[in-house]
């Protein structure tokens, strides 16, 4: 990697964000390389880590607290994972960072490995200062696939005596303060019908058919929702969504279908709870399209499976949290994102505000060639640093 001109700790960032770009944390590998890098690398500050793991003992979640541990103190979130990059055409190795014309190329270094890198250059100064209120780090695994793996960390802060006060979630969002985004259902529905010779299809039970059937009313929904609301014009979408992504189904076109799988999601806004939608696709598939499909073979019929699911967050604009992290920031601005985080979960579960605020843009994410400005890194480090020190004060 060539030389990169940055001031300061930036330095010590870029260092730390090569490391944990070159961990393949793909959500489907184990991450527990680079969660033991961080282990290792906050014990060498005598700072002790709490590793949550997931049932096969290959992916772990880590938190830990800097500082005093009899006040609440503000958390510090993030995710481990990254999305695949098979299919996408990169002009440089994925997992291995690379500067060019002042951005950083490497898969997470935008989502979100530039944050957690920031936050972890900058453990010397938490350590050296006396901060009147700690520091938490909450480090996660499988946020990519439905905010998954967060849960169990939740399950243990849950329980603690003392919780943090206040969370920031350093999602991409060009360090501009986020209040909210919609929350994510999304779900799997198996067809299982009757095969025939499609001489005779009339006789058979056409899995494609019946889940084609399902899926186009699932379509009317979505026009409803466009059509009638609920709206929230803070949104680029200001309502909520529904949308089938993948269809499987069917073996050789001479034989009617027996089976067929389709996935949808619906993405609403807080204030709206998705079950009524729900209800309402399941009510149509079990009472007017099992019906029919009964007549010729009473077996057939359709099954819903939850795939992943998160609320929607929103935080009041007027609270002293947002108001103190405006004031870091030097900007009075706020918005509201068209992507999910696991802020809903912390505000849910924990009871504590949350936003999202970090360095990198959500439209380098995702894609081939994802990258992080350098612009973006200084940015997110100077912000951090006025964190640290207001931490600092009584």
């Amino acid at each position: 990697m060539p030389p990169i001109e940055v001031l300061g700790k930036n330095t010590k960032a870029i260092e730390l964000l090569k490391k944990l770009v070159g961990f393949d944390t793909t959500s489907y590998n184990s991450n527990l390389n680079l969660i033991n890098f961080i282990k290792s690398y906050l014990a060498s500050y005598n700072i002790e880590s709490t590793l949550i793991y997931d049932e096969s003992g290959k992916k772990a979640n880590l938190y830990a607290t800097i500082g005093r541990k009899d006040v609440g103190g503000v958390m510090l979130s993030g995710h481990t994972d990254v999305v695949p990059v098979e299919g996408q055409e990169w002009n440089s190795d994925p997992f291995s960072l690379k500067e060019s014309d002042g951005n950083l190329y490497g898969r997470g270094s935008a989502d979100m490995k530039g944050f957690i890198a920031l936050v972890l250059s900058r453990i010397p100064e938490m350590v050296s200062i006396e901060l009147t209120q700690p520091i938490h780090l909450a480090f996660s695994y499988d946020e990519e696939i439905g905010c998954v793996g967060v849960q169990r960390m939740l399950d243990l802060l849950e329980h603690q005596p003392i919780k943090p006060s206040c969370c920031i979630i350093g999602e991409p969002t060009s360090m501009e303060v986020v209040i909210g985004h919609k929350g994510k259902h999304a779900s799997r529905v198996k067809v299982k019908g009757h095969a025939c010779h499609s001489g005779q299809a009339p006789f058979g039970v056409n899995a494609v058919d019946f889940a084609s059937e399902l899926i186009v009313y699932i379509r009317k929904l979505a026009r409803e929702k466009a059509q009638n609301g609920p709206f929230d014009m803070d949104y680029e979408v200001p309502y909520s969504t529904l949308h089938t992504g993948v269809v499987k189904g069917g073996t050789a076109l001479n034989i009617v279908p027996n089976f067929c799988q389709f996935d949808f999601e619906i993405r609403h806004l807080y204030e709206e709870d998705p079950q009524h939608l729900l209800d309402k696709i399941e009510t149509y598939a079990k009472e007017d399209l099992e019906s029919e499909m009964h007549l010729i073979d009473p077996e057939t019929g359709f099954s819903f499976e939850t795939l992943a699911k998160y609320p929607g967050l929103l935080t009041a604009p007027g609270i002293e949290f947002v108001a103190y992290i405006k004031e870091l920031l030097n900007n009075d601005t706020h918005s509201k994102v068209i992507f999910g985080t696991e802020g809903g979960l912390f505000q849910k579960r924990l009871g504590i505000p949350t936003l999202v605020c970090g360095p990198g843009n959500i439209d380098q994410a995702h894609k081939a060639n994802e990258f992080i400005s350098l612009v973006q890194l200084q940015k997110g480090g100077s912000f951090l640093d006025r964190l640290i020190m207001s931490l600092s004060v009584p």
